[in-house]
């Protein structure tokens, strides 16, 4: 006999003990995002792999490692989506949604990167992500921080910490890029491999390295901050007066960056001590330039996405729990013409109770078994319904977490019996 088929490696199955959880998560992140008056919008997970070529750009490591990527049968190259952001852009250039508006969107799904995986990190990973365009003033900015902050809030999670930083433009970064690079250069006996790589395509990435060889080398480089202009430098202390207004603490990273050009101006992360060496569970900030790359005319962009399963894992480790998803009401049933009723007295009870959870006893079995499954589902009232109970038309009550007495109802009044118990 063949053996059976598992999982691919870096993907995992999410089983019914877990998605309490994830309901808990998401559904607090969908009440927050209703409440701030962002809209959803939908991407397909496939993608021409052009988008990612142009936005994350050819030489990175996500667009030459890390990417699922394939040939149709119409020998188109496809690409299951490694991050939201291009698609969200192609889906706005498409459907005229961006282009001298202002539009607040956000989505949630699945996203694909051939990695190493670890803890809170997936081949196959979930993220939120949450952009906004045509608002050039650190107001969206601070909004988009303050509604991080209110997710961590609401979810009951500690110990997050919100860095920031700004790239200025970039026009100021491409000088300062200029001027990171001549200081590497006269240094480069103390670099690393990958910063060696980096040094001619993505040399500001070299700031965040965490090799420990290399932070002195890091701490003594030029800070970008001491090459912006008036306005980049007024338009970061206008969101350090908001964020201060708001009452929300934050750390000044100057070796927060990215790597990628159309980038600008803020960028922030919330970072965790909790997760080992992935301790990013939110990044985001300023891409203005990212709409004219993909095709779109230049419109104001910024955003940030959280990695869901970064966010579970933090639930856990901080003994969160959502609340109970057990039923309320476990219907047992005993006979044929007991099954029968009690299929019929389950619709009318979940119609006539508001919320109620409801479980019905299907595939038979002896009255013992069905009171074992009834305890075991962890529901607080089982109902019976047998011979005796059909001909007197009334349903027991047996009260599984609590010693009050067995009793007897009428059918006719068992709605708002169990409407007035279970309140």
């Amino acid at each position: 006999m063949s053996k059976s088929i598992k999982a691919i490696r870096g993907m995992h199955d999410v089983v019914p003990e877990q998605t309490p959880l994830w309901q808990y998560l998401e559904s607090t992140i969908r009440r927050i995002l209703a409440a701030y008056s962002y809209q959803e919008i939908r991407m397909p997970v496939v993608e021409k792999t052009e988008l990612f070529k142009r936005s994350i750009g050819e030489v990175t490591d996500i667009v030459e490692k890390e990417m699922y990527t394939f040939e149709d049968r119409n020998g188109d190259s496809l690409t299951l989506r490694p991050e939201g952001t291009a698609g969200c852009v192609r889906a706005g250039i498409e459907n005229g949604l961006l282009f001298n508006q202002i539009q607040r969107f956000w989505y949630m799904g699945p996203m694909f990167r051939h990695e190493r995986p670890q803890k809170g990190r997936y081949r196959q990973f979930h993220q939120v992500g949450v952009e906004t365009y045509g608002m050039d003033g650190a107001e969206i900015e601070a909004e988009l921080i303050l509604l991080s902050a209110r997710i961590w809030r609401d979810l009951g999670l500690e110990n997050i910490e919100l860095q920031i930083n700004t790239l200025g433009s970039a026009e100021e970064r491409a000088v300062y890029r200029d001027i990171l690079v001549k200081y590497l250069n006269a240094h480069k006996d103390q670099l690393d491999e990958d910063s060696i790589r980096r040094l001619d395509s993505n040399p500001l990435r070299i700031l965040d390295s965490k090799n420990p060889d290399m932070q002195g080398l890091i701490e003594t480089a030029p800070k970008l901050m001491d090459h912006l202009g008036a306005d980049s430098s007024a338009h970061f202390t206008r969101l350090k007066m908001l964020l201060d207004q708001a009452g929300l603490t934050y750390q000044v990273n100057t070796r927060l960056v990215r790597g990628l050009d159309y980038y600008c101006h803020t960028v922030f992360e919330w970072v965790t001590d909790s997760l080992g060496a992935q301790g990013t569970v939110c990044a985001g900030g300023r891409y203005d330039g990212l709409i004219a790359q993909l095709g779109g005319k230049p419109t104001h962009a910024c955003g940030f996405a959280l990695g869901e399963e970064r966010l579970i894992a933090l639930l856990e480790d901080q003994g969160i729990k959502p609340d109970d998803t057990a039923p309320h009401v476990y219907l047992i049933n005993v006979g044929t013409e007991a099954e029968i009723k009690a299929m019929e007295l389950s619709e009318i009870l979940r119609e006539k109770v508001p919320g109620l959870r409801l479980l019905l006893n299907c595939g038979g079995g002896s009255f013992k078994s069905q009171m074992k499954r009834a305890d075991k589902s962890g529901a607080r009232l089982a109902l019976i319904i047998g011979e005796d109970e059909l001909q007197k038309s009334s349903v027991g009550v047996k009260f599984l977490r609590s010693g009050e007495d067995q009793r007897m109802i009428a059918m006719s009044d068992l709605p708002d019996i169990v409407d007035e118990l279970l309140n």
